[in-house]
């Protein structure tokens, strides 16, 4: 790969999740303007459709920053940041409706969760040794002048598993904001051109998932290729 082509490739890395957190914070910022019509906070939102699911061991709690909102499985807690918490937004009940989702997916052992779960302590490890073991395989390229190189091998199977647990993440994430557009709809959430605002949220949110995975994939598949290319 030339110097040129390889810049190219690193600026398009790059620019692919800066982009996907843009249209984030565009479409956050836009509809955490808007009131809902039920004029429900995203706390309200994410205890109603919860109790509506029949689900009562897990707690709603606020926490700091902007968009930090997450479900956490091991502690049963949909943490909400202050202003989706707060607030009675179109992006608040959004949130909140996709984070309850995670929580939806746990009380039914939806598979691809349980399999992300598994996956992480792995992932998070293969993650941090992989690049470490690619880097080090590529630099003194130990191996490669017997028509192999171990250490960048071992390093890309370590991040393989990084790899695919953001592959995972993608039907995660993708069901749970389904599940959150029929919650809301069939609760009575949201209504009228409310369901298409919200859709735009969730699609935004989405995006970020896409273009991580995009980047993941693509990197692997180049340190692939130069260990093919070392062995030929």
């Amino acid at each position: 790969m030339s110097l040129g082509v390889y810049l190219f490739y690193l600026a398009f890395l790059i620019l692919i999740p800066l982009l996907a957190q843009g249209k984030v914070k565009r479409a956050y910022k836009k509809y955490s303007r808007i009131r809902n019509s039920a004029g429900m906070t995203g706390a309200e939102v994410a205890r109603k459709i919860l109790h509506d699911n029949g689900i009562y061991d897990v707690e709603v709690e606020e926490v700091k920053g902007e968009l930090s909102d997450h479900y956490d499985p091991r502690a049963k807690v949909v943490r909400l940041s202050t202003d989706n918490y707060r607030n009675a937004s179109v992006a608040g009940a959004a949130i909140a409706a996709h984070e309850v989702g995670h929580a939806i997916q746990d009380a039914e052992n939806y598979s691809f969760l349980k399999f992300r779960s598994a996956l992480a302590p792995v992932a998070s490890i293969g993650s941090n040794l992989g690049q470490w073991l690619i880097l080090a395989g590529l630099l003194f390229g130990v191996g490669a002048q017997v028509g192999g190189n171990p250490v960048l091998l071992m390093g890309i199977i370590f991040f393989a598993t990084a790899v695919l647990f953001q592959v995972v993440t993608l039907p995660v994430e993708f069901n749970a904001s389904n599940r959150a557009m029929e919650q809301m709809v069939a609760s009575g959430i949201i209504v009228n051109n409310e369901e298409r605002e919200t859709k735009k949220v969730l699609d935004a949110a989405a995006l970020t998932y896409v273009a991580a995975a995009l980047v993941a994939l693509l990197e692997l598949a180049r340190f692939i290729m130069i260990y093919l290319a070392q062995r030929d």
